[in-house]
């Protein structure tokens, strides 16, 4: 059955966001914002209180709301082209609890799962006969079977940006987190944690300090301090992303750097790029140290 509605909402949405990049930036920084790990040190799911877990979806309509400037709903939570939508978070896929007043109504259910590094995001039109008759004390449903699969997905199992520090071996977050000072800590994590997107989420976790990105960039921070241990550390910036890509590197997106061990090689080896008018490419463990070049340097990120 056609409802114009749910499609003209889809298409608001899929319009302020063709590729997906505004809401899975959104949901990296729901989650970060809830680990608070600047301040708490914390980065996985389970370190969080259950209220914590609980308050999750709360922030998440909030901060989609001040990303997308969704005006404020009549009797649910947001009006997308026109229509009240209600948002529903569940940090399990399939968990959304549908309260009585959005029963009948349009739903942006939202999931992200930090484990896995995979989002989703979908709209539904909540009527009786998509929930299950089962209710919690506080009379909200679930999506039946038939419910679930009546989702119209603006995205399934997308890439969520990564939180690096999960698919660390416990040796090297030991070896990180042992040091005392936030700056031997980001040196560490830029050491260990070679060509992996790293967000500043993490470098905040890894610092514990307010100017947690001054320890990343040249002038003492890890960029100038790596420097005679071969190690580049690529940002955000257009030349950056374009070096990481000639060197067969993962690209850092926004707010992200990306590091790796750089040794000189001949102008046309593969996956080699010239800086300062020299080839280099990433660095074997069998290839000696050599003294990192000088990155571009950029102030305006692309």
């Amino acid at each position: 059955m056609s409802d114009p509605a749910l499609e003209a909402v889809f298409r608001e949405i899929a319009e302020a966001d063709p590729s997906g990049e505004r809401m899975a930036k959104t949901l990296r920084e729901t989650i970060d914002q809830l680990y608070d790990g600047q301040h708490t040190g914390r980065f996985r799911w389970d370190q969080l209180y259950k209220t914590e877990k609980t308050h999750c979806g709360t922030l998440v309509e909030i901060n989609l709301q001040r990303q997308f400037e969704f005006a404020d709903g009549v009797n649910l939570d947001f009006k997308i082209a026109g229509v009240d939508v209600d948002c529903k978070y569940s940090q399990a896929h399939g968990g959304w609890m549908i309260p009585n007043e959005a029963h009948g109504e349009l739903c942006l259910l939202v999931t992200a799962d930090d484990a896995s590094s995979r989002w989703s995001a979908g709209l539904v039109r909540a009527d009786e006969s998509k929930l299950n008759s089962g209710r919690n004390r506080d009379s909200k449903a679930t999506l039946s079977a038939d419910g679930r699969a009546s989702i119209s997905w603006l995205r399934l199992g997308a890439q969520l940006p990564p939180n690096v520090l999960l698919s660390l071996p416990e040796d090297d977050l030991d070896a990180i987190f042992a040091l005392r000072s936030g700056q031997k800590r980001v040196n560490e994590l830029f050491r260990r944690a070679q060509g992996r997107r790293i967000g500043r989420g993490v470098v905040a976790t890894v610092a514990q300090q307010d100017d947690y990105m001054k320890r990343v960039r040249e002038n003492g921070g890890a960029r100038s301090q790596l420097q005679d241990e071969g190690i580049v550390i690529l940002g955000d910036y257009t030349s950056h992303r374009l070096l990481a890509q000639r060197l067969g590197l993962e690209r850092p997106e926004r707010g992200e750097s990306v590091s790796a061990r750089l040794v000189k090689c001949g102008a046309g080896d593969a996956w080699s790029a010239e800086i300062d008018g020299q080839a280099w490419r990433v660095a074997t463990d069998a290839d000696a140290v050599e003294i990192a070049p000088r990155l571009p340097r950029l102030s305006v990120a692309s």
